[in-house]
Formats: structure tokens, C-alpha cells, sequence
């Protein structure tokens, strides 16, 4: 890989997030929003996603239940990624696309929030989780790119869409760690104050 190359990568990415700064932060203030709500009426954060995003997932989770950038109380929050043999009994016995949605059954309640992430809103199991967060009362903040794919009809009252305006994998999932990072400052912010 030459030098320039690697500098066009970094070039992209900033011409991403500069886009992503003009249309995303009303979106992520509202999704931080429907976080805070719920944990102030203790409920909890349930993450979900594949691959990057799954890693994306836990991410979020860990920065909620440890800590993000002060000390504070753990916040209730869950990787529905994490345990392994849940996620390959669902998914031997019944199938991949529930991996998601029967933990969400078993776990979510009404007034609990699903983070739920795919780069191109088209996860078979992320959508069935979206299904069963719904069939819970709970409410759904979307972390999407592209056009939002079969994730954007999803979208219910309540709900919130954080869709990254780039079409590269990459270039979305970069978005949606500065996304992350953005929800965790918002939660510390309103639960804990400033600085």
C-alpha cells in the first residue's frame, strides 16, 4: 500500500464524518435521548449487530456498564453478541436470522432501548430484532448507512434512525464509532452533569 493511498483513506474518512456532522448530530441528540429516558425510568440498553458491528456493539455496552471518559456509576446495558453458546444453540436449533430476537424476548422489557447496528440496514437478524424490540414496548435507535435498507421501514414512533451518509462499509463504520462515542458523552452529560 503506497503512501498516498493511506492518505486518501484518511482523506475519505474526514470527507465522511464532515458529512456526517451536518446531517447526524440532531438524530444522535434524539437517540441519546431515548437512552437516557429509559435508564432515568430504569430500564436498560440491549446492543445488537454482525461483525464490525457486533464488535461496535459490545463496544457500546462496555463504555456503559465500566466507564466512558469519568467515573461514574455502571449503567445497565447488554451485548446481545457476547455469549456464544446462546448464540450458536439459537442459532443450530432455530435459525442465524433469531439469534437476536429470542434473546430480546427472553430479555428485553417495555421501556428498555435496542441499539441496533447494520452498516447496510439489510441484517436478517438485526431486522427480526427490531420486530421482537417492538413486540416488547421497547424502542429502537437504528445505526444504519447507505439508504437505511429494509432497517428504515422498520422505524416506528419513538424510534430513532442514525443513518451515515457514505456507501463504503468502512467509511459507515468509522461514522458509527464517533456515533457511539457521541451517545456515551450525551448519557454522562445529562445522568452525571459537566465536567
Amino acid at each position: 500500500m503506497s503512501l498516498q493511498r493511506v492518505r486518501q483513506l484518511f482523506a475519505e474518512s474526514i470527507e465522511t464524518k464532515m458529512k456526517a456532522a451536518e446531517m447526524l448530530p440532531e438524530s444522535i441528540v434524539r437517540a441519546g435521548e431515548c437512552m437516557v429516558e429509559s435508564l432515568l425510568n430504569g430500564g436498560k440498553i440491549l446492543t445488537c449487530g454482525n461483525g464490525g458491528s457486533a464488535g461496535d456493539a459490545q463496544h457500546f455496552s462496555s463504555e456503559l456498564l465500566n466507564r466512558f471518559e469519568r467515573e461514574r456509576p455502571a449503567l445497565p446495558a447488554l451485548a446481545l453478541t457476547t455469549d456464544a453458546s446462546t448464540v450458536t444453540s439459537i442459532a443450530n436449533d432455530y435459525s442465524y436470522n433469531e439469534i437476536f430476537s429470542k434473546q430480546i424476548r427472553a430479555l428485553g422489557n417495555e421501556g428498555d432501548v435496542l441499539l441496533a447496528i447494520s452498516t447496510s440496514g439489510n441484517s436478517a437478524n438485526v431486522m427480526q430484532a427490531v420486530q421482537a424490540a417492538h413486540d416488547r414496548g421497547m424502542k429502537v435507535v437504528s445505526m444504519t448507512g447507505r439508504d437505511g435498507g429494509q432497517m428504515a421501514n422498520l422505524i416506528g414512533p419513538g424510534d430513532v434512525e442514525v443513518r451515515v451518509p457514505a456507501q463504503s462499509t468502512a467509511r459507515i463504520q468509522e461514522v458509527h464509532l464517533l456515533v457511539i462515542h457521541s451517545l456515551c458523552d450525551f448519557i454522562d452529560q445529562q445522568l452525571f452533569g459537566g465536567e
